[in-house]
């Protein structure tokens, strides 16, 4: 069997393979009235037809603990009881078609309240509009969006019991995986990186302090999913801009993140900085993930412009990764693992849909 399509286990947790699904935003969930957050029909049928696709893991696009945390006011979010009982038709789909079913639980900071990208208008989302005043480590503005402001002490505490809360929900929606968001400017990434916190307190100054949140929240996390249920961090593994983090500075963390509760290390970059310069081409990302992986002795997953399956098990074949993850690929082709397999010679009995299987050969005229 290839590597690409053999289990894994991770806590009480075996994933019938090391295909997933990457969070994707989709920015079309109710942006306002007393449905505002939850996922609907389009979530549903996005996320269910890559479990009919072969994939192991689907993992949900990054949901917003807090209101004032979506990226847009059209993100989904797990705040409140009604967008955990949403998400359970969701999961409940994937689960129906093979596959298990993860969420990326995030808070945007200070590029939160932004406009949706295929929008025709750029940056944040004004008062007047629907969107809100954004927070963030230090008062410093993503290029081209408001200027936040600086998250205190009581506010740091309540965005930590605000990730412990959405991670109960999201358990009892069903989800078999959690993921923590640490990447692509995000909220914990914006805690991380010098380039975004000028803090001189506990929480700024020393790596160990700007990795502070994210190991709190990976403590509170922990404790209220308790033991079976495997944990994810995804960090940008480089700010591809001077003076910011390193590989090494995020292997460094990654080591205090499985110390503290995580399981799983998701290697992306970037996305910190208007400024960033990325090399981008096939596979660009994996050298990161492989050298986190190597650095903090950790398993971790690749992701970043992986196409096809002799790619992704050559990825995992090179020991640069244990899992890959891919996004755009399955929008291209929903069927992505079936196809894969394929390429591949691989014939997993659990992969195709019965519904399915009579397309499982092609017949010769």
């Amino acid at each position: 069997m290839s590597l690409l399509f053999s289990p894994l286990t991770l806590r009480e947790v075996t994933l019938r393979n090391r295909l997933w699904v990457a969070p994707m935003c989709q920015y079309s969930a109710s942006s306002s009235g007393p449905d505002i957050g939850q996922p609907n029909d389009w979530h549903l049928v996005h996320l269910a037809q890559f479990a009919s696709g072969g994939a192991g893991l689907v993992i949900a696009e990054a949901t917003a603990v807090v209101p004032e945390g979506r990226i847009s006011p059209q993100c989904p979010g797990l705040w409140n009881d009604e967008q955990r009982d949403a998400w359970r038709r969701v999961v409940d789909a994937i689960h129906h078609r093979g596959s298990l079913a993860g969420i990326q639980l995030a808070h945007a900071g200070r590029k939160a309240s932004t406009w949706r990208p295929f929008a025709d208008q750029h940056g944040s989302v004004p008062p007047e509009e629907g969107g809100w005043s954004t927070v963030a480590p230090s008062a410093i503005a993503y290029e081209g969006y408001a200027a936040p402001s600086a998250l205190d002490a009581e506010g740091i505490a309540a965005v930590v019991e605000a990730f412990r809360a959405a991670a109960r929900r999201a358990l009892d929606a069903g989800f078999d995986v959690l993921e923590l968001h640490g990447a692509h400017g995000y909220l914990i990434h914006q805690f991380l990186s010098p380039l975004s916190n000028e803090r001189d307190d506990q929480w700024g100054g020393s790596l160990e302090n700007r990795a502070r949140l994210i190991l709190e929240v990976v403590r509170a996390v922990r404790t209220e999913i308790g033991e079976a249920v495997p944990l994810l961090v995804r960090f940008s593994a480089s700010d591809a801009a001077p003076g910011g983090l390193t590989p090494e500075d995020v292997a460094q963390v990654s080591r205090w993140a499985i110390d503290a509760g995580a399981d799983f290390i998701d290697v992306s970059s970037a996305g910190l900085v208007a400024h960033q310069q990325l090399q981008v081409g096939p596979g660009y990302q994996v050298p990161l993930a492989a050298r986190v992986r190597e650095l903090a002795e950790a398993p971790v997953s690749a992701v970043g412009i992986i196409t096809t399956g002799a790619q992704a098990e050559q990825i995992l074949q090179d020991g640069h990764a244990d899992v890959i993850l891919a996004a755009r690929e399955w929008l291209r082709d929903p069927h992505f693992g079936l196809r894969a397999a394929a390429e591949l010679g691989e014939d997993p009995a659990d992969l195709w849909p019965p519904q399915y299987l009579r397309a499982h050969r092609v017949r010769k005229a």
